[in-house]
């Protein structure tokens, strides 16, 4: 009789972006990201996320520089591919660096980025990022081509973008929310294959964590918005023991 074994332990990695946005809403200096992301490691984050937008429409250059001399926790620094982001990035060396599409106009990071497409110009400016000793993970869309060109311009990690599977989960769309799941966990081992790091995120709540978590080959989850939304209601901590509480469930 073979014994099926546990996979091993999924990293949770908490995004602290609308903490920012809330405290931006008055121009005030609370609540403050750097607290939240204090509390996050001591409710079991891994990690923490924070993403430098163009617009600086939450988290700030001073966040940055706050996060990088208070956290004990590995910094994912989430940002656009452009030069003054580079320089950022190469001036604090945070553990990790994601590349993520950006306008102006979006609500929040809509897709993933066209890395087939800018091939050549990613791979020259990836280059410094990986020399400085940040690992590069991009974020894309669970596509057989972009993850082959992410594998091309030697970023270390891919983060698979979740937001379609579940939009599709809370619009009632159940079959095409299960077609997008099978792609997800189809493309997570295509990418395992290629020898990258496959990690996933955006929009994951209590209700659609758990089929994502339980794909052997994914090894993090970012996860910002949906928490901080539950913190209002049950505080930091419990909502992010409760995340924990189910990635671990779907990992035994």
């Amino acid at each position: 009789m073979t014994l099926t074994q546990p996979l091993g332990r999924l990293r949770l990695g908490v995004n602290i972006d609308h903490v920012a946005t809330v405290r931006n809403a008055r121009g005030s200096a609370y609540p403050d990201p750097i607290r939240a992301a204090q509390l996050a490691e001591a409710a079991g984050a891994d990690g923490i996320t924070a993403h430098l937008r163009e617009d600086r429409r939450h988290i700030s250059d001073a966040d940055i520089e706050g996060l990088m001399a208070a956290l004990t926790l590995p910094l994912n620094f989430e940002m656009a591919a452009t030069a003054e982001m580079q320089a950022i990035a190469l001036r604090h060396k945070p553990h990790a660096v994601c590349l993520v599409p950006e306008k102006r106009e979006e609500r929040t990071t809509e897709g993933g980025l066209e890395v087939a497409r800018e091939e050549n110009r990613l791979a020259h400016f990836i280059a410094p990022l990986r020399e400085a000793g940040c690992r590069v993970s991009i974020f894309i869309a669970a596509d057989a081509r972009q993850i082959e060109a992410a594998a091309r311009i030697g970023a270390a990690v891919i983060e698979l973008h979740t937001g379609a599977y579940c939009d599709f989960h809370a619009e009632g769309r159940f079959e095409e929310r299960d077609i997008e799941l099978a792609r997800l966990g189809e493309m997570a081992a295509y990418a395992h294959q290629l020898g990258l790091e496959v990690h996933a995120g955006h929009g994951l709540t209590y209700d659609t964590v758990e089929p994502v978590a339980a794909f052997p080959e994914v090894m993090e989850l970012n996860i910002g918005h949906f928490l901080i939304g539950e913190a209002i209601f049950r505080g930091l901590d419990p909502a992010i023991r409760e995340m924990r509480r189910l990635m671990d469930a779907a990992r035994a």
